[in-house]
C-alpha cells in the first residue's frame, strides 16, 4: 500500500474556537493507482492533500507512506519527503520566475538527486514543452506554465503525486490536454495519483473518487 491515511483530523483557529475541517479521515492508494478527491469549497480537500504532502500537520490520525509513518515528521523531514517521495502540483504553477523552463524542470529532480537531463528532455517533449525551454515563466501562457510544473514534479520520479486543481486556471480545451498528458506520464511512471477537482468529467477519467462533505468521506 503506498499510501495509508487512518482517522486524519485537523482543526483551525476560529474566533470562536478551533473550526474543524477534517473529522477522522482515512482512505488508501495503491501504487498505480488514481484517486479524485471532490467535495464542496470548504469540505477540507486541500486540507487533506496539504496533510498527505507534508505542507502542513495534522491535529490527530496516522499518514503512512510507502510503509513508512510520516505523521510526526519535523519541517526538516517533512520537507524532505517533499524531495524524495511526493511531488506536489499546485493550481498556481508555483514556478521559479528566475529560472527559465529547462531549469525549472530540473530544480525538484536535483534537490532529490535525481535529475537525468535525458529525462527531463523526453518529459519536455512529451508535454509540448521543447521549443520554450530557454523562455522564463512570464514568457509561458498558462497552459505552458503548467505543464512546466507536471514536468518539474514528475522528473523527481516521485513515488506519490498530489495535484491540487491542477487545471483550474485554465480554459476547457487546455484543461483537457494537459489532464491526458498528466495522465500518461503518471502511468509510465507507476507512481500513484491524488487529485482535488471540482470537475466531474476530469474526476471521471481517473481510477476512483472520493467525495468530502463537513470534513468526512461522504
Amino acid at each position: 500500500m503506498l499510501l495509508r491515511v487512518e482517522n486524519l483530523s485537523k482543526a483551525y483557529p476560529g474566533p470562536e474556537g478551533p473550526v474543524p475541517v477534517l473529522r477522522g479521515v482515512g482512505l488508501q492508494l495503491r501504487a498505480g493507482e488514481t484517486l479524485a478527491l471532490r467535495g464542496e469549497s470548504g469540505s477540507g480537500k486541500s486540507t487533506l492533500l496539504h496533510l498527505v504532502g507534508g505542507l502542513d500537520r495534522a491535529d490527530a490520525g496516522r499518514i503512512a507512506i510507502d510503509g513508512q509513518d510520516v505523521t510526526g515528521l519535523d519541517d526538516p523531514g517533512r520537507a524532505a519527503l517533499r524531495r524524495g517521495t511526493v511531488g506536489v502540483i499546485f493550481q498556481q504553477f508555483n514556478l521559479i520566475p528566475s529560472l527559465n523552463v529547462r531549469a525549472n524542470i530540473a530544480f525538484q529532480a536535483r534537490l532529490a538527486g535525481r535529475h537525468d537531463a535525458a529525462r527531463a528532455a523526453r518529459l519536455a517533449d512529451a508535454l509540448g514543452l521543447t521549443a520554450q525551454l530557454d523562455k522564463y515563466p512570464e514568457q509561458l501562457s498558462g497552459g505552458q506554465q503548467q505543464r512546466v510544473a507536471i514536468a518539474r514534479t514528475l522528473a523527481a520520479r516521485p513515488a506519490l503525486v498530489l495535484a491540487d486543481e491542477p487545471t483550474g486556471n485554465l480554459d476547457e480545451a487546455t484543461a483537457a490536454a494537459v489532464m491526458d498528458q498528466m495522465l500518461a506520464l503518471v502511468a509510465e511512471t507507476g507512481a500513484g495519483l491524488m487529485m482535488v477537482t471540482h470537475s466531474p468529467d476530469l474526476a471521471g477519467r481517473l481510477g476512483r473518487q472520493l467525495h468530502l462533505r463537513q470534513g468526512r468521506l461522504a
